[in-house]
């Protein structure tokens, strides 16, 4: 992996443009390489319990949101960072599948709630269990000082970009 190192990287820029900024290389690149193999793995993991990510977001959501788990789509917008349009479709998909179900909001006006139904619940218990039980043990070569410390410096930086760029799209 030496070669494929980002200090190599960084040395081979430098070697060939002396004076290009190489400074982000040792961060960026090897946030790029985690992200990926967190994503591919959270997939597998996600496929063997059955579910895919869109609709452990969702559900993850309104079990985060607390009893009696439901949230309006608009609040679903919201804490789920995803257009109107996509909400609209997951809660649709979810709601063929049994796991949420939709009812017009108490409170009045065009408002929907969206509830866990309890097949949505086993499923989203069983799911959030392998997801962050697989990926607390991928972080087990830090040690609780290190991931403490990793968290930190990652939220710190991811404050400041997105005071600075903007939240992604």
């Amino acid at each position: 992996m030496a070669g494929r190192s980002a200090a190599a990287i960084a040395a081979a820029w430098q070697r060939e443009r002396p004076g290009v900024p190489t400074d982000s290389i040792e961060i960026v690149t090897p946030v790029w390489r985690l992200a990926k193999l967190f994503a591919d793995d959270r997939n597998r993991v996600l496929r063997a319990a059955g579910i895919d990510a869109a609709t452990l977001d969702l559900l993850a959501v309104l079990r985060r949101s607390g009893s009696p788990y439901q949230l309006t789509t608009r609040e679903l917008t919201r804490r789920t960072l995803v257009t109107a349009g996509a909400v609209s479709q997951r809660v649709a998909r979810a709601e063929r599948e049994g796991l949420v179900r939709r009812s017009p909001d108490p409170a009045g006006g065009r408002a929907v709630l969206v509830a866990l139904t309890p097949d949505g619940h086993a499923l989203v218990e069983r799911s959030v269990d392998a997801v962050l039980g697989r990926e607390s043990d991928l972080v087990t070569g830090l040690s609780p000082a290190e991931r403490g410390q990793l968290a930190g410096l990652l939220d710190r930086l991811l404050t400041d970009l997105h005071g600075r760029i903007g939240p992604s799209d």
